[in-house]
């Protein structure tokens, strides 16, 4: 019994990573940087997913079953309805009202970590989550955004409803009521989650701070630590050799705009598209280079020249665009830690973001970027031209890569990580 004790203790540490897609969305691309750093540092991590994408062998999909479609039919259904049948932000409302079990799932009985990350439209129901928290394997929650501390939303922009208790939700026809489905749905999240403990983790401390104020969360374990990124993939390269393979223009300043949906509001291109405005009035008009889904849909509203690229899910490619441009810009409306800014400045190019959520915790202002005040497309502007016309470039540039490879590499932050792992397993100890 001794031996096999022994075995146990020395044995390298088995952590599940649940997420709900393998690659699409910021959390996917987080999720699967963090299996690739644990395994990199002697842990045997797995990540299950709803649909496998890949041949990677540390991935794992949820069992085969018609079902899993329905899951995520059922509970748009369930919205569409509570919204009136308004396709309003259907997608910005997540009820966990229906998913898989995996507590049956080898995967999950051989885990010593349950590591829980976006796992919404359809992949686990909160009942599901009740059955993990009650299987007695200590359970880490990646919070990627701040649905795990609010009913159903996962963007709050100005409501404080989550500090108090989420009902007469924004975000439902008539603003809802004192009972409306936020209320419903934050009653179930209060009667699972107070009963039992959970690790949560926020990507950043904008984020840590906010959770920690949610009502929801209350009396509950939270840190932060950020994503990280693989500084041998996305690294500086040739600028003009990356255009020429991306067919861009070699004698034009280019500013890069990404996001998984350009015509998302929240991602901000109303104000990118008022800022280069007023950089359409400079003697040298720079480029504008749009990257993600829906990118030919704004290219008529900007007043600069712009060169849409579409969706782009090719790692290596997407390092030669940002190898490909002068500056970055995401001016988003709500961000935890985007990880395009984290990239960006790993291949040292310099980053404009407003000041909002933690963007400001990875663009030092006017030392690796520029951070612009909120909803100003004047400061924007500004920014943008401060970095192609007035600053010291090489330094900004040069920063940017120390700021990324000091803070985010992979290292150092599955060691963060295992600091976590081990007090989440020490804590559930106690409490047994």
């Amino acid at each position: 019994m001794v031996f096999f004790a022994l075995i146990r203790i020395f044995a390298p540490m088995k952590v599940l990573i649940v997420n709900t897609s393998e690659r699409t969305g910021g959390a996917a691309v987080a999720a699967n940087r963090l299996m690739k750093a644990l395994n990199n540092s002697g842990v045997k991590a797995k990540m299950l997913v709803r649909e496998k994408e890949s041949d990677t062998l540390t991935v794992v999909p949820l069992p085969k079953s018609p079902m899993k479609r329905w899951h995520f039919l059922w509970e748009r259904l369930v919205v569409f309805c509570h919204l009136h049948f308004s396709k309003q932000h259907l997608f910005e409302i997540d009820i966990a009202n229906a998913g898989t079990d995996i507590t049956n799932m080898r995967e999950f009985q051989e885990a010593d970590i349950i590591h829980l990350h976006w796992i919404n439209q359809g992949m686990l129901s909160l009942n599901n989550i009740r059955k993990i928290l009650r299987s007695g394997k200590p359970v880490v929650w990646t919070m990627h955004d701040i649905w795990p501390a609010t009913a159903i939303c996962h963007v709050t922009l100005d409501c404080r409803q989550f500090t108090t208790g989420c009902h007469n939700c924004r975000l439902l026809p008539g603003n809802g009521s004192n009972h409306d489905l936020a209320y419903s749905i934050w009653q179930k999240k209060q009667a699972i989650l107070n009963q039992e403990n959970i690790y949560y983790v926020a990507c950043s401390k904008w984020l840590e701070q906010e959770a920690k104020k949610s009502e929801l969360l209350k009396g509950q374990k939270i840190a932060s630590v950020p994503n990280c990124i693989d500084t041998h993939i996305y690294k500086k390269g040739n600028k003009q050799e990356a255009r020429q393979r991306l067919g861009l223009p070699a004698d034009k300043q280019l500013i890069l705009f990404a996001s998984q949906r350009v015509t998302n509001e929240n991602k901000g291109m109303s104000y990118l598209i008022d800022a280069c405005k007023q950089l359409a009035t400079a003697p040298n008009k720079p480029g504008v280079v749009i990257l993600g889904g829906h990118a030919e849909e704004v290219v008529e509203q900007l007043p600069l020249e712009a060169y849409p690229l579409g969706y782009v899910n090719d790692e290596h490619r997407i390092v030669d665009v940002y190898n490909a441009v002068d500056v970055f810009v995401l001016p988003s409306l709500s961000e935890n830690l985007p990880n395009t800014i984290m990239e960006a400045m790993a291949c040292g190019v310099p980053c404009v973001g407003f000041r909002v959520g933690g963007i400001p915790e990875e663009i030092d202002h006017q030392k690796n970027g520029y951070v612009a005040e909120y909803r100003n497309a004047d400061d924007l502007a500004h920014g943008i031209s401060w970095i192609l016309n007035e600053a010291d470039y090489k330094a900004l540039s040069e920063n940017a890569i120390h700021k990324v490879a000091h803070n985010y590499s992979q290292q150092s932050v599955a060691m963060k990580y295992l600091d976590v792992y081990h007090q989440a397993m020490a804590f559930k100890r106690y409490r047994l």
